[in-house]
């Protein structure tokens, strides 16, 4: 008898953009990124292969919003090269879900709920950047729109390890458990496979 119970999966792929992969921006997370397209790329290849959705929700900003009165400088903004995803990564237009977004979040004024849903996805599958900022919000908002959601530790990072690590760290335990968790790709592809 077939599990009524098994998980309907999609990988969320946050912010892997050219811009942030562009060594002449200078930016701190840029290594960190290229460390992670690997074990991304790997798991594509076989979300793609169950027939699971392979999402790429990517920074699309405007010079003029509101994010950039502070510190922050525009970047990524909509139409430009700097805000497509990179070709580091296995995108397939053809096959993959790509989604720009104006905020921080992949769920804000995006329309991905509605799309998952159409799908039906229960557990959304985290990975890109950063692990403290953009991919925390999307895991958050996962939550709040009643999908499961999973920090996939090694195909997520921040402007530094250590930022990295204690982002998890203070999600490692928390009373959301199971629905909010942290796993590596593979112990979460191996159980997803297992519950088919």
């Amino acid at each position: 008898m077939a599990n009524q119970n098994k998980e309907k999966p999609a990988i969320l792929i946050i912010d892997m953009v050219k811009y942030n992969f562009d060594e002449s921006n200078n930016i701190p997370i840029t290594p960190l990124a290229r460390k992670i397209t690997a074990p991304i790329n790997k798991a594509i290849g076989v979300f793609r292969r169950e027939g699971w959705p392979v999402v790429f929700s990517t920074d699309s900003f405007h010079e003029e919003d509101f994010i950039f009165t502070g510190r922050m400088k525009p970047h990524s903004l909509e139409g430009t090269e700097g805000a497509e995803v990179t070709d580091e990564l296995d995108y397939q237009e053809a096959k993959d879900y790509w989604l720009p977004k104006p905020r921080f979040s992949a769920f804000f004024k995006t329309g991905l709920e509605e799309w998952l849903r159409e799908r039906n996805v229960t557990l959304c599958a985290v990975a890109g950047i950063a692990t403290h900022f953009c991919v925390l919000t999307t895991v958050m908002d996962a939550i709040c729109h009643d999908f499961k959601a999973v920090f996939l530790e090694d195909c997520i990072t921040s402007f530094s390890e250590s930022v990295h690590k204690q982002t998890l760290d203070l999600y490692q335990r928390n009373p959301l458990y199971p629905l909010m968790r942290v796993a590596s790709s593979s112990d979460l592809i191996t159980e997803l496979l297992q519950d088919k």
